[in-house]
């Protein structure tokens, strides 16, 4: 079976005779361990993993790597609003998300969700980390869900999530996972609404939900 022997003896700077002495074994036994000719029991973990100061588990697999990202604001259907930010920064706060190497040149921007407009994916107080267009220039996919803003001629802005639609024609549509019948009308993205314009601000990679 593969392990990170090897890799955590570079990283500590353990030869495979200083291990061996460490933890009363020949320096081939070391070398059968880190190359998995000889099975990696719980019982040499605990060894290995004692002598080089890691957790046992750390001999298999590598330690969880996370990043965090602050969350300044929330987006609420309906609720239309100066600036998406909370203007009490005592209010902001941090969460940590997987450090995945898609996105660790990208910055990563959080909202929370509130109200019901999304209810069917997100409840209430879910935290929605996401990119940015203008950071990752991808191109909008059907079926990924996005953090839309809507802009009135007053200069408000509302931002809610959806989920992006292409009808038959090609044309592209928000739509709502919601049980709430006040947002399910279907948002078209090919111009201006109601005197609204409507622009997606980020494609959701994360959602965070708060344990009760």
């Amino acid at each position: 079976m593969q392990n990170r022997l090897s890799e955590i003896m570079r990283q500590r700077g353990f030869s495979r005779e200083k291990l061996a002495e460490a933890v009363d074994a020949h320096p081939i036994t070391i070398s059968k361990l880190a190359s998995g000719t000889m099975g990696m029991t719980t019982k040499w973990m605990e060894k290995l993993g004692s002598a080089l100061g890691v957790s046992p588990i750390e001999i298999l697999i590598p330690p969880a790597r996370t990043r965090s990202v602050q969350v300044r604001g929330a987006v609420q259907a309906g609720a239309f609003v100066e600036s998406l930010d909370w203007p009490d920064r005592d209010d902001w706060y941090d969460v940590a998300v997987p450090d995945d190497e898609r996105f660790r040149h990208l910055p990563l921007y959080a909202r929370e969700a509130r109200g019901t407009s999304m209810n069917k994916r997100y409840p209430d107080g879910t935290v929605l980390i996401f990119t940015a267009p203008w950071d990752d220039h991808a191109t909008p996919e059907p079926g990924a869900r996005y953090v839309v803003e809507r802009q009135r001629p007053d200069g408000t802005i509302e931002g809610t999530v959806k989920r992006l639609h292409r009808d038959p024609e090609g044309g592209l549509w928000l739509i709502a996972e919601s049980d709430d019948p006040r947002w399910q009308k279907p948002i078209s993205l090919d111009g201006e609404v109601e005197d609204e314009i409507v622009r997606i601000v980020g494609r959701v990679r994360y959602a965070v939900t708060r344990e009760e």
